[in-house]
């Protein structure tokens, strides 16, 4: 048997970003139900596209958010991909808080794009969360510093779902990924919010380098987290290195990332404490994609449906584990993509080609700055 190539730079940058789409699209119906109440819904776990939670209902059963999940329906999550790749392909350099402020913020509010879960022509603006209207109020009309404009929001993973682009533009540099995110992570999130952004990134980057594996993700990620989101992964990966299935490690992957995670155990009524700064906590998000990751072996299906079913905010780590999963150069099923790509009328490869593109450029101009600086050292010494 002919081995197998490894996946180029255009592939995994492509896998990565539609199985981010697909594994939002996927988690989005069951989003904030335990594994139990999944199960219950649907008579067993979910095996791929499922329709909305309360059927037909679906624009009147929850008012707060009156959105169409489910069908094949991206979220929120990959709207703000999408308007972060459009950010990079407007500077076509790496980015900042700066470029949040001058670039993704006027994108949101001027531009009315189709919303899948509005079945609707709209601004992008009136569909993502309150986490993520921060970004308007703080940056637009409160001129508040860019690079501060973070603190004060809500901590939860409004920043980290959408970082795939940055590891992807470092591909292969996770501590430049890591940097970046922080950076732009600053405009949205602040403490173990920003942090995991940053993470985030780096875990992508991680898996853009050739011959990288599940557990060398991770090892990437322990190198570079700080505080509880260093411990939350630590103590989740731990965990999944015990399990061979998602089934049997819903419940303990849950109890492992418990003493990290503020929201609590209902994840539609956190407590007050929830959502607050902390060097001592971390979002849940992050630690159980990586975690799903080890226990699929970076299979797609295996490690995104694993997310999915987990339950509370998984459509965020389905997004992500799905993101981390293509990355490491796994195929997405085509009928998902197809499916996700029609429903949502999205061309989920379109942001993937002009990614591509600015990654390139952005890598020759890394290198052009840094024989620059090469060269004035030679001199200086």
């Amino acid at each position: 048997m002919t081995p197998t190539a490894p996946a180029t730079l255009e592939e995994r940058i492509t896998r990565s970003l539609v199985g981010a789409a697909v594994g939002d699209a996927l988690g989005g119906p069951v989003e904030g139900y335990s594994p139990e109440q999944i199960a219950e819904r649907h008579g067993g776990r979910v095996h791929g596209v499922v329709g909305p939670w309360n059927g037909g209902t679906w624009r009147t059963a929850r008012p707060i958010a009156p959105y169409h999940k489910g069908d094949g329906h991206v979220t929120d999550d990959t709207l703000m991909t999408h308007a972060l790749i459009r950010v990079y392909a407007t500077v076509r350099d790496h980015l900042d808080a700066y470029a949040v402020a001058e670039h993704l913020v006027p994108d949101l509010m001027t531009t009315p794009r189709w919303i899948p879960e509005l079945e609707a022509e709209a601004l992008p603006l009136q569909r993502i969360f309150l986490a993520e209207k921060w970004l308007v109020a703080r940056l637009h009309y409160g001129h508040v510093d860019p690079r501060e404009a973070g603190s004060g929001n809500i901590v939860n993973c409004g920043a980290a779902m959408y970082m795939a682009p940055v590891g992807l533009v470092n591909a292969a540099n996770p501590a430049g990924a890591y940097a970046e995110a922080l950076d732009i992570a600053g405009a949205h999130q602040s403490s173990y919010g920003r942090e995991a952004a940053g993470v985030f990134a780096a875990a992508v980057a991680a898996a853009c380098v050739p011959g990288a594996t599940p557990d060398s993700v991770v090892g990437t990620c322990l190198g570079l987290a700080k505080d509880g989101t260093r411990a939350a992964i630590e103590a989740v990966c731990d965990t999944a290195s015990r399990h061979t299935d998602a089934e049997s490690a819903l419940r303990p992957l849950r109890e492992a990332v418990a003493p990290f995670d503020t929201v609590g155990p209902d994840y539609r009524a956190p407590s007050l404490g929830a959502r607050r700064p902390s060097r001592l906590h971390s979002i849940e998000e992050l630690p159980v994609a990586l975690g799903m990751l080890l226990i699929g072996r970076g299979d797609y299906r295996r490690t995104v449906l694993g997310s999915v079913n987990y339950g509370r905010d998984c459509d965020s780590i389905a997004t992500m584990s799905g993101a981390l999963a293509g990355a490491l150069g796994a195929e997405v099923p085509s009928d998902w993509a197809k499916t996700v790509a029609e429903s949502s009328r999205l061309d989920l490869h379109a942001p993937a080609a002009a990614l591509t593109e600015v990654t390139r450029e952005v890598f020759a101009r890394d290198v052009r700055r840094r024989r620059s600086h090469e060269s004035a050292y030679a001199e200086l010494s």
